[in-house]
C-alpha cells in the first residue's frame, strides 16, 4: 500500500469517529486537525499545516493533502457518542379528559426527528393532541398503533436524543472532458435542378359509369350488457370526536328543557358602518372588520343586562357568572369545535376580530388546545356562512343558552310607511326553560337586535 493510500485510509478512519456533538466538533476543529496531522505522520506522509484543514459546520472536511498535488474531499455527519434514550408519554389533556385514540403515527423507527416535531397524534373527544419530540434525535421504537386507545401517562414512543446516522457526502462529479473541436462541416451538394414537369395527358374519352353494387345487408345490432354495480354503501367507524359530539348533543336534549325564540335584525346600519371603516380598520389593526365582532359585543352587553342567560343550574343551585366568556362555534376538518373568547365584555372590536381569526386558523390547522375550549358561559353559532336561513341550535353543555346567526338576505320591509328592500337576518336564541323564562329570553334577543341595528349604543353605553 502506498503512503498516499495509507494516509487516505487513516484520514477516512478519522472522519468516521463519532464526536460528542456537532457544536463540540466545531469548537474542537483544531484538535481534530492535530489528530489528522498525527495520523499522517505515523504513515510517513508530510502533514499539512492545521490551518489548511478547514471545517464547515455542516460536516464537510476540505483539505489539501499534497501527495502528488491531488485534492481530496470527503463529507460526513457527526454522530454523538453519548446517546440518551427517552420514553415519550401521553401528556395531561385537561381535567375532564383521561384517554384518547391514536389518530396518526407520523414517524417510524429509524426516522430522524427534530426538536418539537410531531411523532404521534392523539384524538380526544374535544381536540387532537400533538405528541412531540423533546429534542433532535432518531426514533428508536413506536409503542402504539393507529386506532389504539391510550390513557394519560402511557408510553407511545422511544427516541434516542442526539442520535444521527453517519452519512457520506456524495463524491464530487469528475469534470467532464472538453469536447474536441468540431470538424468542419462538409459542404452540402447543391440541390439538383428540378426536372421539368411532364405535360398533362390529353383528356381521355369518358368511360361508361360502373353499375352500382347491391347494398350490403345491415349488420346485426349487438347489445352490451350493463356493468354490474359496485357496492353503494360504505361503513366507517366514527371518530372519537364525532362520538363525543353525538353524546353531548343527545345529552343536552335529554337534560335541558330547550325552547327557541326568534327575531329579525335589519343589517343596514351595521353594513354601512363596516363599508365606511373597513379599510381604515384593516390598516390600523391588521385584521378585517366582520359582523361577528358586533354580535359578540352585543351578546356581552345583553348577558350583563339579563344575567339569567349567563347562569347555569348546578344541582339545586343556580350559579350566576359575573364574567362573559363567549364560545364561538367553528367548523373544523375533524368536526365542530367551540373556542372561547375570554372576558369578551372587556374586548374591543379589534381584539374580538383578531382572536376569532387566530382561533379559526388553529381549528383549521388542527392545533386547537384544551385550554382554548375550556369554560365558556354562552355560545354563538353562525350558520349564515353556509347559507342557513333559519335554525334552532342546540345548547352547548353546561351552558344555558346559544345564539344562532343566519344568512343576510334582501327582504321587503315597511319603513316609514313605505315598502323598501332591506338586508335582514333572522336570529335565534335557544335556551334552557328550566332556568330562563320567556320574558328574559325575548328581552335578551331584543337587546341583541337594538345593539346590532344601532352600534352607537355600545359606544354610548345606552
Amino acid at each position: 500500500m502506498t503512503r498516499q493510500s495509507s494516509a487516505r485510509k487513516l484520514v477516512g478512519q478519522a472522519l468516521r469517529l463519532r464526536l460528542a456533538s456537532t457544536k463540540v466538533f466545531q469548537g474542537e476543529s483544531r484538535a481534530y486537525a492535530s489528530y489528522v496531522q498525527a495520523s499522517l505522520s505515523k504513515a510517513g506522509v508530510a502533514a499539512p499545516a492545521a490551518s489548511l484543514l478547514k471545517f464547515r459546520h455542516e460536516g464537510a472536511l476540505l483539505g489539501d493533502l499534497s501527495a502528488g498535488n491531488s485534492q481530496w474531499r470527503r463529507g460526513f455527519r457527526a454522530t454523538p457518542a453519548v446517546l440518551e434514550s427517552v420514553t415519550i408519554d401521553v401528556p395531561q389533556m385537561g381535567d375532564s379528559i383521561s384517554e384518547g385514540t391514536i389518530a396518526t403515527i407520523d414517524k417510524a423507527p429509524g426516522d430522524a426527528v427534530a426538536e418539537d416535531e410531531v411523532i404521534v397524534q392523539v384524538e380526544t373527544d374535544k381536540v387532537t393532541i400533538d405528541i412531540r419530540s423533546p429534542g433532535a434525535g432518531v426514533v428508536e421504537e413506536i409503542l402504539v398503533a393507529e386506532d389504539d386507545t391510550v390513557v394519560v401517562g402511557q408510553a407511545v414512543a422511544k427516541v434516542n436524543l442526539g442520535a444521527a446516522g453517519t452519512e457520506a457526502a456524495p463524491e464530487p462529479a469528475a469534470a467532464a472532458p472538453e469536447p474536441a473541436p468540431a470538424a468542419a462541416e462538409e459542404e452540402k451538394p447543391a440541390p439538383a435542378a428540378a426536372a421539368p414537369t411532364p405535360a398533362a395527358p390529353k383528356k381521355a374519352a369518358a368511360a361508361p359509369a360502373p353499375k352500382k353494387a347491391p347494398a350490403a345487408a345491415p349488420k346485426p345490432t349487438t347489445t352490451v350488457a350493463p356493468a354490474a354495480r359496485g357496492p353503494r354503501e360504505r361503513r366507517v367507524p366514527m371518530t372519537r370526536m364525532r362520538k363525543r359530539i353525538a353524546e353531548r348533543l343527545k345529552g343536552a336534549q335529554n337534560t335541558y328543557a330547550m325552547l327557541s325564540t326568534f327575531n329579525e335584525i335589519d343589517m343596514t346600519n351595521l353594513m354601512a358602518l363596516r363599508k365606511k371603516y373597513k379599510d381604515e380598520f384593516m390598516e390600523e389593526h391588521g385584521v378585517k372588520l366582520g359582523f361577528m365582532s358586533a354580535f359578540v359585543k352585543a351578546a356581552a352587553d345583553a348577558l350583563q343586562k339579563v344575567p339569567a342567560v349567563n347562569a347555569v343550574i348546578d344541582g339545586d343551585d343556580i350559579i350566576y357568572k359575573d364574567y362573559c366568556d363567549i364560545s364561538i362555534a367553528v367548523a373544523s376538518p375533524k368536526g365542530l369545535v367551540v373556542p372561547v373568547l375570554r372576558d369578551a365584555d372587556r374586548m374591543s372590536f379589534a381584539d374580538v376580530e383578531k382572536t376569532i381569526a387566530m382561533l379559526g386558523q388553529k381549528a383549521r390547522d388542527g392545533t386547537m388546545s384544551i385550554d382554548d375550549m375550556a369554560g365558556g358561559t354562552f355560545s354563538i353559532t353562525n350558520g349564515g356562512v353556509f347559507g342557513s336561513l333559519l335554525s334552532t341550535p342546540i345548547i352547548n353543555p353546561p351552558q344555558s343558552a346559544i345564539l344562532g346567526m343566519h344568512a343576510t338576505n334582501q327582504r321587503p320591509m315597511v319603513v316609514d310607511g313605505q315598502i323598501v328592500a332591506r338586508p335582514m337576518m333572522y336570529v335565534t336564541l335557544t335556551y334552557d326553560h328550566r332556568l330562563i323564562d320567556g320574558r328574559e329570553a325575548v328581552t335578551f334577543l331584543k337587546r341583541i337586535k337594538e345593539v346590532v341595528e344601532d352600534p352607537a349604543r355600545i359606544v354610548l353605553d345606552i
